[in-house]
């Protein structure tokens, strides 16, 4: 894999089929030391999966030429993520497709078309190869699926307890729409609040991935790509305020972070929130907070009032938004705050939470 430091001037111009199909069975400290057993590691598992114009030349950097980059846009969009989720293998996902849709989610919500990713990898000594292989394999999937393309990278190996199996950070670079320039600090009184489905899935579906629990559901993880549903909106309104994927926090922590940097109220409706019972009923029973569980394909979007039932007519036609709903407004005051209104007709505020309800769930 190109930029996989230390192996590129060893890796026969990048040939995937040039070296012998690895055969360790785990991974070992030699795979990160620069020699064969990392060459073979790189062009078997990552480039023979990852394979693209501008990765297969193995330099240290991927190159591209600015003109096909304009014709998408007239801005760069630029940003990286790393995942350290456990367990690495989850109903709906793995950290290999977590990684890939998280990045590319990142870019989608400024408004940006995504288009080429890097791959780090932190391996600990002991991982079996077969593990690597299979998020290695995912990962390919949710790129295509997203329509990106994985172009550089780098593979570290460090010695057992010195990692947790498998960390991964990806970056990704994208060109953001000519005139589309989504922002918290853009919110209006008058605008509305949408979401393009359930709360909480991932968060409760890592929750009880991990075995702690003896309880057995139907829950899974939302992990996917919203580029496509982005696109959706802003065809139809690319004036949309702001826009942001609900992750690590969910959505009261989104919400509150727009509130407070347009300084304005946000009331959303408890009566609109979309969750699902299942996840309701794991919530209540340990004392959690939907509002504040993780999502990795849930988009949170501000618009206009005038332009709502338009972008939630273009979002339910989309094949991750056909659960969309309206679930509040953007109000004058009170500034930096968010309401929820319960179904009893009272009011509470959502604040921030001073940690984290879950930790490494992505």
């Amino acid at each position: 894999m190109n930029a996989m430091n230390a192996m590129e001037n060893q890796s026969n111009g990048g040939r995937s089929g040039s070296a012998p199909r690895l055969r360790d069975p785990e991974i070992t400290l030699a795979h990160g030391s620069g020699g064969k057993a990392m060459r073979n590691l790189i062009e078997d598992v990552f480039v023979g999966h990852f394979a693209n114009p501008s990765l297969t030349p193995l330099e240290d950097q991927a190159r591209f030429d600015l003109a096909d980059l304009m014709q998408w846009g007239d801005r760069l969009a630029f940003t990286t993520d790393s995942y350290v989720i456990d367990p690495l293998f989850f109903p709906g996902g793995s950290i290999g497709s977590l990684a890939i849709n998280g990045t590319v989610n990142d870019l989608a919500v400024s408004g940006a078309t995504p288009l080429y990713l890097t791959c780090s990898v932190i391996l600990e000594e002991g991982l079996p190869v077969e593990t690597l292989r299979q998020v290695v394999q995912a990962m390919k999937v949710a790129a295509n699926i997203a329509g990106v393309q994985i172009v550089t990278g780098d593979t570290k190996v460090v010695p057992r307890g010195a990692a947790d199996k498998l960390f991964i950070n990806t970056a990704g670079i994208g060109v953001m729409r000519r005139g589309v320039s989504p922002a918290a600090s853009q919110l209006q009184p008058g605008d509305v609040v949408l979401v393009n489905g359930t709360l909480g899935d991932h968060g409760a579906t890592i929750l009880l991935a991990r075995g702690e629990l003896d309880l057995s559901t139907t829950v899974q993880s939302d992990c996917q790509s919203l580029n496509g549903l982005v696109n959706a909106i802003l065809d139809i309104c690319p004036q949309v305020r702001a826009m942001r994927d609900a992750t690590r926090g969910g959505l009261a922590t989104v919400l509150n972070e727009f509130a407070t940097s347009s300084q304005v109220g946000i009331r959303i409706q408890e009566e609109s929130l979309p969750i699902q019972t299942e996840v309701e009923g794991i919530c209540e029973l340990l004392g959690l907070d939907p509002l504040y569980l993780a999502n990795e394909g849930k988009l949170v979007v501000i618009v206009p009032g005038a332009d709502a039932d338009r972008v939630l007519a273009a979002m339910q036609k989309h094949p991750v938004g056909h659960n969309s709903r309206v679930i509040g407004e953007v109000m004058e005051s009170p500034r930096g705050t968010v309401l929820l209104k319960t179904t009893f007709g009272t009011e509470r505020v959502v604040d921030l939470l001073v940690g984290d309800q879950l930790p490494r769930i992505c």
